[in-house]
């Protein structure tokens, strides 16, 4: 015997739902649009050195801290602001790093301008990132610093340490792709089929949201509707609303990037895998690996969709540093700086730079 179309189904329990479900999303609305959009920053700064792409902010230590012998250098990617790194207080990797004892600065890149998309990755690596290195340097009146790259950033931070090895005295890489021809890399496998010569004679520079749209069609339906459709049951709990409001601001605050660096970094990491090869030249120097010679801490995510963990791993055995140590993280690109067990990380890498001081 066929079944009816009602078998099942309690009309009246499904009414029920579909009034209660409308009543919370009428509720969760009204409290989106009451709520204020949040302060980007957690941690006081201070803007110390500048430069036309670039700030360079020293944040505040919030109580006692051991004495500064050294400044650790972040260093972010192009692309979305570094504010994730600092978003809430009580989940901030800043806060982490200053309550073990870091005395943090951070680049913080300046969106370019129209003129700006001939600056390429030798005005960003061995330009600002080399006129801050050599600021706090001179600041601190020491050879070397320690340097911390995250994804992008570590990759600059990486080609850095290489062309310029006695200035760099401990490096750490965060969720940083090294191999970018991995199987499982997606992002990498979809910005290879990118015609990068033909995006920048349009733009000129590359529009941020433009970006942003091609990372969140790596996992559409999670980074769309279903993100939203679990916000709505957390709306009613104000710390809930908070950390949404706190994420949607950062994921839409996408800068645009300058044409050339788009080129450049598309071409030679994306497409050519050129810097596992011994082929990446950043102003006219060949970028050889074997010349980072300091310590290496590489922490990686286990469940990464942007770096896979091999993406990252593969740096092992290239470089030419005797201490190379890797940390694998529990989580995603994300979670590692905002999750709960991302406040395990500062802690881990407070002591890693405290054993080779």
């Amino acid at each position: 015997m066929q079944a009816g179309p009602s078998a099942g189904l309690d009309a009246g329990a499904v009414a029920r739902e579909m009034v209660q479900f409308t009543e919370r999303l009428a509720a969760g609305l009204a409290r989106l649009g009451g709520a204020q959009v949040p302060e980007p920053w957690a941690t006081p700064f201070k803007v110390v050195y500048q430069t036309s792409l670039c700030r360079l902010l020293y944040f505040s230590a919030r109580g006692a801290v051991v004495p500064e012998s050294a400044p650790l250098l972040i260093v972010y990617a192009l692309v979305n602001r570094p504010y994730m790194l600092d978003l809430q207080s009580g989940r901030s990797f800043v806060q982490g790093l200053l309550d073990a004892g870091q005395a943090v600065y951070l680049i913080d890149w300046v969106s370019p301008r129209r003129s700006d998309r001939y600056v390429g990755l030798e005005d960003y690596i061995l330009g600002d990132i080399h006129a801050c290195v050599a600021w706090l340097c001179a600041r601190y009146q020491v050879p070397a610093l320690d340097l911390l790259g995250v994804c992008q950033g570590g990759v600059f931070s990486l080609c850095y340490a290489a062309l310029k090895p006695t200035a760099v005295r401990n490096l750490v890489l965060m969720v940083t792709p090294v191999d970018f021809h991995t199987p499982d890399n997606a992002l990498s496998h979809a910005f290879r089929q990118v015609d990068a010569e033909r995006l920048v004679a349009a733009w000129g520079n590359i529009p941020g949201q433009l970006l942003q749209q091609a990372f969140q069609g790596l996992k559409p339906f999670r980074l769309g509707s279903e993100k939203y459709l679990d916000a709505l049951n957390g709306l009613q709990d104000e710390a809930a609303l908070q950390n949404f409001l706190h994420m949607e601001q950062w994921i839409n605050d996408s800068p645009d990037l300058a044409g050339e660096a788009f080129r450049q970094f598309t071409r030679d990491f994306f497409q050519a895998n050129a810097l596992v090869q011994g082929q990446v030249h950043i102003g006219g120097q060949p970028v050889v690996l074997q010349h980072v010679t300091c310590p290496v801490l590489n922490i990686y995510g286990l469940q990464d969709h942007l770096v896979p963990p091999a993406a990252s791993r593969a740096l092992a055995g290239l470089t030419g540093s005797t201490d190379y140590t890797e940390l694998a993280f529990d989580g995603g690109h994300i979670g590692i700086y905002v999750s709960r067990r991302a406040r395990l990380i500062p802690p881990a890498i407070g002591r890693w730079l405290a054993a080779r001081r």
